[in-house]
């Protein structure tokens, strides 16, 4: 059973969460403040949290600091700021998604299903991943695109890019972890390189690079990639 760690200050909140997850068969667990979240993480290890940032002891962002120091579990941060850059610097401290308040409960359900899904073992090697999609064949081993029957001639910058989203498949991945996985530890702002490359994909892979279905853009935030 998947246990679901449900850190909000808003008791109407925790309740309405508590009630629907368990109603799925979630196992639930709730704290109140960073302090007890920090506390029941280790006592009893969640499948995925779901944290607000908005804590009345410690900002959100600490808490997810503090968890990524041993554990890898899914964030997904439920948060009332709806500033770009408050959401990419949850993401930078290593939250995998970001919905904010107020929000509809079969959305937050989809995704928190979903950050459950990524994290669980494939049960295959890493290095022989086939991902498909309608229109595309992406073979992580073999370095390789197929799109209709023909191999897609990608620079080997299009294809770090291409592999850092497809290895982060439905994950939004933030736009400086893109920039510093793709170009380098020194590279942070410079967004205008990630505009460019990702037209380039969607050019040579979407069927419609106007209106893209797998290579998708969340405003000031990052990339996110969809089969």
């Amino acid at each position: 059973m998947t246990r679901v760690l449900v850190v909000d200050d808003e008791p109407a909140i925790v309740r309405a969460l508590v009630i629907n997850l368990k109603a799925r068969s979630y196992e639930v667990d709730s704290a109140h403040d960073g302090a007890d979240a920090l506390r029941l993480a280790a006592a009893r290890p969640p499948d995925v949290v779901v944290l607000d940032l908005g804590l009345p002891d410690m900002d959100g962002v600490e808490v997810i600091r503090s968890l990524r120091g041993w554990t890898r579990v899914p964030i997904l941060v439920l948060s009332a700021r709806h500033a770009s850059d408050e959401k990419v610097q949850a993401l930078d401290a290593g939250a995998d998604d970001y919905v904010t308040k107020p929000f509809g409960m079969d959305e937050l359900l989809a995704r928190l299903r979903a950050a459950v899904r990524r994290a669980e073992p494939s049960g295959e090697d890493e290095g022989d991943l086939v991902v498909e999609t309608d229109g595309f064949t992406v073979d992580l081993a073999a370095k390789k695109v197929h799109r209709d029957g023909k191999d897609v001639r990608l620079t080997p910058t299009e294809w770090h890019l291409l592999e850092v989203l497809v290895r982060n498949g439905g994950r939004l991945v933030a736009q400086k972890q893109l920039l510093r996985e793709v170009w380098g530890p020194s590279y942070g702002t410079e967004t205008n390189y990630l505009r460019v490359y990702m037209a380039q994909l969607r050019r040579k892979l979407e069927a419609d690079p106007a209106h893209p279905k797998h290579f998708i853009t969340e405003p000031g935030m990052g990339y996110r990639f969809e089969r």
